[in-house]
């Protein structure tokens, strides 16, 4: 089983965002006794907020349900557990080595790596274009697929 964490700021956009809808993708591929996914923030300002209204909504537009997602934070914990680290950006990245030190075991990823642009998904929250941060993370997450499925 692989085992993802998809990491933003706070854990109530992008990264539920990414949660849901890589989460489709392995249901999609009936794939998903083979994975288990989920999100937290670098942050603790959101703690136990749901996922951001819009976010929802453009999840929603998509077929995707979130309902009873709620925002927590990472933990070194979650580094140990976690296959996989994937985060939005490079604050982030940045915040995530804050809380887990080095990454020794090189778990932490930008989800745009995965993708043919590469860089970084810009935070709706600031941009409030959810429809890119949706187009961004679809891209991310179909190429993350692609990645793991075609190394096992």
């Amino acid at each position: 089983m692989i085992k993802i964490l998809f990491i933003c700021h706070g854990n109530i956009c992008r990264s539920p965002m990414a949660e849901f809808i890589m989460k489709k993708i392995v249901a999609d591929h009936q794939q998903s006794q083979n994975f288990e996914i989920a999100s937290a923030a670098t942050s603790s300002e959101e703690l136990g907020n749901p996922v951001y209204p819009p976010a929802k909504c453009i999840l929603l537009q998509h077929g995707i349900n979130c309902d009873g997602k709620t925002a927590r934070r990472m933990t070194m914990q979650d580094y140990h557990y976690y296959d996989l680290l994937i985060l939005m950006d490079h604050n982030n990245m940045r915040n995530a080595k804050r809380i887990i030190g080095n990454d020794t075991d090189n778990k932490l990823h930008l989800l745009m790596d995965y993708t043919n642009e590469g860089g970084t998904v810009s935070d709706p929250w600031y941009t409030r274009d959810f429809q890119t941060a949706y187009r961004d993370i679809l891209k991310g997450c179909t190429g993350l697929f692609h990645f793991l499925t075609q190394m096992s």
